[in-house]
């Protein structure tokens, strides 16, 4: 795949299912967190401080779609929880992969997986190929669901290199296994009752 800003040189994907926490397993059955990554050359990396970052803006809703439509398929069940996150290769800045996730990329990523309407959490840092990211994973439709607060660690074994990006979007079917700390619940949050 290519954009008019992004060429994607490979994908990389990781399901992980839970089945068990603390021993036991609860009535809605296991967790699946799945991540889709783009590992993108940078057009801006090596090049000092650039103040115009929307070629990486603009090309960010393709990759926002293709993403979110593997990370769907991936999970193989209705999302429940988002999230996104990128890695700047060392000849890069955190404000470029933090350019690939604005509201262009979210707003691309949220039709793809079928709609959400709560902020997408992130998290995005400058690194060497292999380092891992804590994607930070929150509900789709409202933020103060506690029970769908977690994370999803990835990490691509060779990427990014020096002038690439890494743009991650992950998913989830549920919240944490036998989450229990009170709060909103997502059937509140979908207007049934609790």
């Amino acid at each position: 795949m290519s954009t008019p800003g992004l060429t994607v040189r490979k994908t990389w994907s990781q399901v992980e299912e839970i089945r068990l926490c603390a021993g036991s397993s609860d009535a809605d059955g296991p967790l699946r967190k799945v991540a889709v990554c783009a590992v993108c050359t940078n057009p801006l990396a090596g090049q000092g401080y650039v103040a115009d970052l929307s070629p990486l803006v603009d090309a960010s809703a393709e990759i926002g779609t293709f993403l979110g439509t593997e990370a769907a398929r991936l999970l193989d069940a209705p999302v429940e929880s988002y999230g996104k996150g990128g890695l700047a290769g060392t000849d890069g800045e955190q404000e470029h992969v933090n350019a690939a996730l604005t509201s262009v990329f979210g707003n691309a990523f949220r039709d793809a997986i079928g709609g959400g309407k709560a902020w997408i959490t992130s998290a995005t840092k400058v690194s060497a190929p292999g380092v891992v990211i804590d994607v930070p994973l929150a509900y789709k439709d409202e933020i103060w669901v506690r029970s769908h607060y977690d994370a999803l660690e990835v990490r691509v074994p060779d990427a990014p290199l020096p002038g690439e990006l890494v743009i991650i979007a992950a998913v989830t079917n549920r919240g944490r296994i036998n989450a229990r700390v009170g709060g909103l619940s997502a059937d509140e949050a979908r207007g049934g009752a609790s």
